[in-house]
């Protein structure tokens, strides 16, 4: 089976975009080919060799590459068999270096790091189902900073941001203030004097979770209150800033445990009873 399948995600509203690769190749063999942006991949099945700095490399399931920007590489199939899957995306340098100091330089193109490699491919197939900006402008540039950190030459910045509780408490603000809208964490930082790695770092340590899954939990609670006054699941997503339906009972279900038209039936029967 040949399958090459595109998702393009903005990095928040207005924000720019990154394209996300989902692939699973029998054959397909890649003409020598270079991108302006950094690849990463993570190989999700079979075996690909990539011809690249002159030498070959060999994936496995579970394994990261990073090809520099510029850089000409090739790919194919490792056996005649198996073929080869990976989910991958396309990163401008900045994406990388926010929270590093330095340009990040990989002198290994293939990397061996289970846990980021799981973080990925979760991630990667997250958005390309939903492409929440604000889930992947929380998410993406928070990995590729990982990976630039414990990976590249480029060093770490400081992990502590003065005055991280009151920033988190002013993003979080905004963020219900504007929850069908919510603006990007880029121009929050900006607004705060900050890099985007750093108004990550402090909202996380505060609250305990990125962006986009606290304001998510934030419009469960008020998808509650508008499923209790007898609006529709599809109605209530639209109105607390989901993206669809589908999006909304994602998010339910891992709050609440049950889909909206469930609670919505449980509260109703529950309102008929006790009259």
């Amino acid at each position: 089976m040949e399958q090459a399948l595109w998702t393009r995600a903005r990095l928040g509203r207005c924000g720019p975009r990154l394209d996300l690769l989902t692939a699973r190749f029998d054959k397909h063999v890649y003409a020598p080919h270079a991108h302006d942006e950094f690849t990463v991949g993570v190989c999700v099945g079979g075996s690909e060799i990539i011809d690249y700095r002159g030498g070959h490399i060999r994936t496995g399931p579970g394994s990261i590459v990073v090809l520099a920007p510029g850089e000409v590489h090739t790919g194919g199939p490792g056996n005649a068999t198996d073929g080869y899957a990976y989910r991958a995306l396309y990163a401008e340098t900045p994406l990388l270096a926010d929270g590093t100091l330095g340009f990040p330089h990989f002198r290994e193109p293939l990397i061996d790091d289970p846990e980021l490699a799981t973080a990925l491919r979760l991630t990667h197939t997250e958005l390309s189902a939903c492409p929440d900006p604000l889930e992947a402008e929380s998410r993406l540039p928070w990995l590729l900073t990982a990976l630039a950190r414990r990976h590249s030459t480029a060093r770490a910045t400081g992990d502590v941001v003065p005055g991280g509780d009151g920033i988190a408490l002013l993003v979080r603000d905004r963020l219900a203030d504007e929850m069908v809208t919510p603006p990007s964490l880029a121009a929050l930082a900006t607004d705060l004097g900050l890099s985007r790695y750093q108004l990550l770092r402090a909202f996380r340590t505060t609250m305990g979770l990125p962006p986009y899954a606290w304001l998510a939990q934030y419009r469960v609670h008020r998808a509650r209150t508008l499923l209790e006054s007898g609006l529709r699941p599809a109605e209530v997503a639209t109105a607390v800033g989901f993206a669809d339906q589908a999006h909304l009972t994602r998010w339910f279900r891992r709050v609440l445990g049950v889909t909206p038209a469930a609670y919505r039936n449980s509260v109703q029967d529950g309102g008929r009873g006790s009259g």
